[in-house]
């Protein structure tokens, strides 16, 4: 339990300091934050029910008004941007790469983490940050989505990262990741 307690403190401070990394902007004008690769790795290295915790655990900060968003940003004022819906899912996001992390355990760590990343740390995250950037700009589903796909390159390679830095701290520490069946 304590342990437990530890592991997710520690993974909602590596999403916030990844929050201090600056932001890249792709060639063509799009920014790209760190962040999203610290929901990745808390459910490839949590598993679904920690990485979710942690999660949870750094939008509560964000909400008490800490600025631990990429760009200094925190505060309820967060939950009336266009981005709420990828704030909100963060969560989410962690528990599923988590929980296809746990289900993939006959697969090599790297790929499996690599997997999960790409379908719980973008495909659901994308879903729920399509949905509130829908939502507050007052656009449509599928023309919210065109405004995101700019953004799925960099997350890719957030994925593959994550499949790397979870193989490195499986192989060094595997009672360390999320189980294996």
């Amino acid at each position: 339990m304590e342990r437990d307690l530890t592991l997710i403190a520690m993974f909602a401070a590596l999403i916030a300091a990844l929050g201090l990394i600056p932001q890249v902007t792709l060639a063509f004008g799009v920014p790209v934050t760190a962040q999203t690769l610290g929901v990745m790795l808390a459910g490839t290295v949590l598993g679904a029910k920690r990485g979710a915790l942690a999660a949870l655990l750094f939008m509560a900060l964000v909400l008490l008004g800490l600025p631990l968003l990429s760009g200094g940003r925190g505060g309820l004022g967060v939950l009336a941007g266009p981005t709420v819906g990828f704030f909100v899912g963060f969560p989410v996001a962690a528990f599923a790469t988590g929980w296809i992390t746990e289900r993939l355990w006959r697969l090599p760590m790297g790929l499996a983490a690599g997997i999960a990343s790409v379908l719980g740390g973008i495909v659901v995250l994308y879903v729920c940050g399509i949905t509130g950037m829908s939502i507050i700009l007052d656009r449509g589903w599928l023309e919210a989505a065109a405004l995101s796909t700019a953004f799925v390159p960099g997350d890719v390679i957030k994925a593959v990262l994550a499949g790397m830095i979870t193989t490195i701290l499986y192989r060094a520490r595997p009672r360390s990741v999320v189980s294996r069946g």
